[in-house]
């Protein structure tokens, strides 16, 4: 019997989050207002209003980012891939233009695609990349970067927080590294912006990006942070828009939303973290209690990691089956594996943090933020180990 949308249960939050009431408002605000469809740069009346919009939404952004960071330090982009497309290829190549011994870059094998997909065209622009190992927990360990650092390293780009694991990353460390060889620092906060504390100065980062849908904004909206002074070369031309550094028109709407939640969020994020922590530390205690499902990095209790991501693998049992049959029961979760042509992939960053495929091919992630039920977590804990204990 197939369940209806209201009777699903989203554990799959770290994938893409509903729309918050918010973004919601904000953007029904600005369809309603005379601005609606503005282009910001235009000279008239009302091309000025839609950037003064623009620019408003510019400065609530940039101070979720650190008390220091300034509205031109922020680029808005159509969300996260895009920003960490631009952060790359525009560092490493400013950083060449000012440098051209520099012609390396350093990233790590848990990276998302919108990174690890650029590296042949680093390749076809001229760099080499080197790839940094995580150790068994899924942390890239200082000493295993610093080991990689020479003079000729132009940008070294490392995540704040794992999109599978959840793990946090020891950024602060890892870019004073980077600076010490003379090399920038990029970071893909995207799983991590309004879930965890951060300011950007603590980080030490040159570079951040962000995405909207990943908080409750709308999928069209992202950001980068790019503070002043980084060499950065535009990677695309036609028109000038956010200082020359990502042409095109800008999105009010969107940024006007993606404003709108930062507003909201930012000063509850510590707290929240708090409360999510517990519901997830309950639910890895009741799923780690059957002993054919692990946390993937090992004891999940001794690593710093996002609030809302309870990251497990399941002996016996291929994602695609579990996922599969726990969205017949109503809960909406998904895999460290991609499927292709009907064979399960196992996930790059399991099998880089040592999980051997057969296990890796055997994940599953939740997650969820602030808005989750905790009786649903209860709920779907019963099913999955109801699910594995029938298997014998």
């Amino acid at each position: 019997m197939r369940l209806r949308a209201n009777e699903l249960v989203n554990l799959d939050y770290a994938a893409s989050t509903p729309l918050r009431d918010e973004a919601i408002q904000a953007m029904a605000s600005y369809d309603a207002s005379p601005l609606a469809g503005a282009n910001p740069n235009s000279l008239h009346s009302l091309g000025r209003l839609a950037a003064q919009e623009l620019e408003s939404s510019r400065r609530t952004i940039a101070r979720t980012l650190g008390r220091t960071v300034r509205p031109h330090e922020v680029i808005l982009t159509a969300g996260g891939t895009e920003a960490n497309v631009r952060s790359l290829l525009g560092i490493a190549e400013g950083m060449r233009q000012r440098d051209h011994d520099r012609t390396r870059v350093i990233v790590s094998a848990i990276e998302h695609d919108s990174i690890l997909d650029n590296i042949p065209e680093f390749h076809r622009r001229g760099f080499s990349v080197d790839v940094v190992a995580p150790d068994r927990q899924g942390r890239v360990v200082p000493s295993s970067l610093a080991e990689l650092l020479r003079e000729d390293v132009a940008l070294v780009s490392i995540m704040l927080a794992n999109n599978e694991t959840g793990v946090v990353q020891p950024i602060d460390e890892l870019s004073r590294l980077a600076h010490d060889a003379g090399a920038c620092f990029h970071t893909d906060a995207i799983q991590g912006y309004l879930h965890i504390p951060f300011d950007v100065s603590s980080l030490g980062v040159d570079a951040l990006s962000l995405a909207g849908h990943k908080v409750g904004a709308p999928v069209s909206c992202g950001a980068i942070y790019l503070k002043h002074g980084t060499p950065f070369m535009a990677i695309s031309h036609g028109g000038g828009q956010e200082a020359g550094r990502r042409p095109g028109t800008q999105d009010v709407r969107s940024a006007v939303a993606l404003a709108a939640v930062a507003r909201s969020l930012a000063p509850h994020v510590a707290l929240e973290r708090k409360r999510l922590e517990a519901l997830a530390d309950a639910l890895y205690l009741t799923l780690t209690a059957n002993d054919r499902i692990h946390a993937t990095m090992g004891d999940p209790y001794s690593v710093d990691r996002l609030p809302g991501i309870v990251s497990v693998f399941v002996d016996g049992w291929e994602s695609e089956d579990l996922i599969l049959k726990l969205d017949s029961l109503g809960f909406c979760v998904s895999a460290g594996s991609a499927c292709s042509s009907g064979s399960a992939k196992a996930s790059h960053v399991l099998t880089a943090m040592g999980i051997p495929q057969s296990q890796a091919s055997g994940s599953l992630r939740i997650s969820f933020d602030d808005r989750v039920d905790p009786q649903s977590l209860d709920r779907f804990a019963q099913e999955l180990v109801g699910l594995v204990q029938g298997r014998a």
